[in-house]
């Protein structure tokens, strides 16, 4: 069974790679086991602790396929923690990280074709090379689009961005946008959001909102101008914007647009959780 015979397709999956572990240099990652017992698993300055990382489904791809078998998940689009977006990082770091995590994706998923899918990672520190590990990963390694965060130095709807989202179209793949907690590689956040795990319950779906937002009244005004059926769904919460009722598509479409023209595809922006055919 392949991806085109598959009942239901998750495509919101996560994985953590063991060959990338130390290919961001100092800001890992790495992982082990405190004085206590507990897991933990370190990027740059955050410490992610309780999480079990090895011998789970995360790292092991027999225990993936079992858990799949169990849930009755017929094939899984996997893409890159959250927590290893290097969003922030120098580009050297964060360039080497990318490419040896796309090279393992791309083996891990060579070897279950018929269960298994991949997304790359990219350096969006620097839009050329975010354009270059792009085309490598899906022309090279024969992935099937690209997973990053919400927010790095420049905005989605910059006009830096123009080549990356015409590459996305010409080369016919997805991208998924999902968020990952404030503070791991770059700016802190709002120090509210570390009580009651906030950064993710609150945290998330506010960086959702402003990303889709963004699309929406910047790079991607004339995509929902030109297409009342298209669509961006976005990341952990699941939310989905169509352009909503008539009157709602009406007043987003009077808000004043990107000047810019911006290059449209049918695979456009996609994002999570599991679909049935």
């Amino acid at each position: 069974m392949g991806i085109g015979d598959a009942t239901v397709i998750d495509v919101h999956a996560h994985v953590r790679l063991q060959a990338t572990n130390g290919a961001a240099g100092r800001h890992g990652p790495e992982f082990g086991t405190d004085e206590n017992g507990k897991p933990w698993y370190r990027v740059g300055n955050y410490k992610l602790v309780g999480v079990k990382h090895t011998g789970s489904p995360f790292t092991d791809p027999e225990l993936r396929l079992a858990k799949m078998g169990s849930s009755h998940i017929d094939f899984q689009v996997l893409s890159p923690s959250p927590l290893t977006y290097f969003h922030h990082i120098e580009l050297p770091e964060a360039l080497a990280f990318c490419q040896r995590h796309n090279d393992a994706m791309a083996e891990l998923v060579s070897r279950y074709p018929d269960r298994l899918g991949g997304l790359a990672a990219l350096p969006m520190q620097d839009p050329g090379a975010a354009v270059e590990e792009l085309t490598r990963g899906v022309r090279d390694l024969e992935l099937w689009g690209a997973a990053i965060g919400t927010e790095f130095a420049e905005p989605l709807h910059s006009a830096k961005w123009d080549r990356f989202y015409e590459t996305l179209v010409a080369l016919d793949v997805p991208l998924f946008i999902h968020p990952a907690p404030a503070g791991i590689d770059g700016p802190p956040g709002d120090p509210n959001l570390k009580r009651f795990d906030l950064d993710i319950i609150v945290g998330f779906g506010a960086q959702e909102a402003i990303a889709v937002a963004t699309l929406v009244f910047g790079a991607c005004s004339t995509v929902i101008r030109s297409s009342t059926s298209g669509s961006v769904t976005a990341g952990e919460r699941c939310r989905s914007w169509s352009g909503g009722s008539p009157k709602r598509r009406r007043s987003a479409l009077g808000r004043p647009p990107s000047t810019r023209k911006t290059a449209r595809s049918r695979n456009a922006f996609s994002a999570c959780g599991s679909i049935r055919t």
